[in-house]
């Protein structure tokens, strides 16, 4: 389970599971909110804004945390909600090249001894137009991290393991935007974490054997 294992076992297990076809769209609709939000009926496929996003694996004493950021308020739609550090993606960039850029530029990180381990399945946000290219990295040591001014309130740092106990995994019935939805979520660091951050969440830990 993932949250008996250690850094270095995740960082292999994760590996091996990149070397195979990836769970995709079955684990992301674990978390999925429901009624699951479409595409318009008259959305032209080739206007979709491709971003990307990093999720960066590191270790305390041993266990492993991931990286995820708390939006500032004002900042749209999605401000105030958790999130990978990520961003559009520039003309040119690879979506590693991207995810690190922005992973930079939002929370500080920059590290040589960064190792890419994969790609989860590309996510299609459709409240703003994205699809979302999420990067798994891990670097060996607690980075020194800092928030941007203006776009990061808080930076979090969640134990892999406290996310996959069976405790942190609830749901709750919203209106947004004039609709009732039920939005699985997991509720951990006096957070809720939900829609496009807990569906990659979802996948990246069924890689670990969630």
């Amino acid at each position: 389970m993932p949250s008996l294992l250690t850094f270095e076992a995740a960082v292999e297990r994760l590996r091996a599971a990149f070397a195979e076809p990836l769970p995709g769209f079955t684990a992301q609709t674990r978390l999925a909110p429901q009624p699951r939000r479409e595409w318009p009926a008259d959305f032209k496929p080739a206007r979709v804004r491709h971003a990307a996003g990093l999720l960066l694996l590191f270790p305390i004493a041993d266990r492993p945390y991931v990286v995820l950021t708390v939006r500032a308020d004002h900042l749209g739609r999605h401000g105030g909600q958790v999130s990978l550090p990520g961003g559009a993606m520039e003309p040119g960039e690879t979506v590693e090249q991207a995810a690190l850029r922005e992973a930079f530029e939002e929370v500080g990180f920059a590290s040589r001894a960064v190792q890419v381990l994969g790609d989860l399945t590309p996510l299609d946000i459709p409240v703003s137009g994205f699809r979302l290219h999420p990067v798994v990295a891990a670097v060996g040591a607690r980075p020194r991290l800092y928030a941007a001014d203006g776009e990061v309130a808080r930076i979090l740092e969640i134990p892999v393991g406290e996310l996959a106990a069976p405790h942190a995994l609830t749901s709750v019935d919203r209106v947004r935007d004039g609709r009732a939805m039920t939005i699985p979520l997991f509720r951990v660091a006096g957070q809720e974490i939900w829609g496009a951050t807990a569906m990659v969440l979802a996948e990246f830990l069924a890689l670990l054997g969630w």
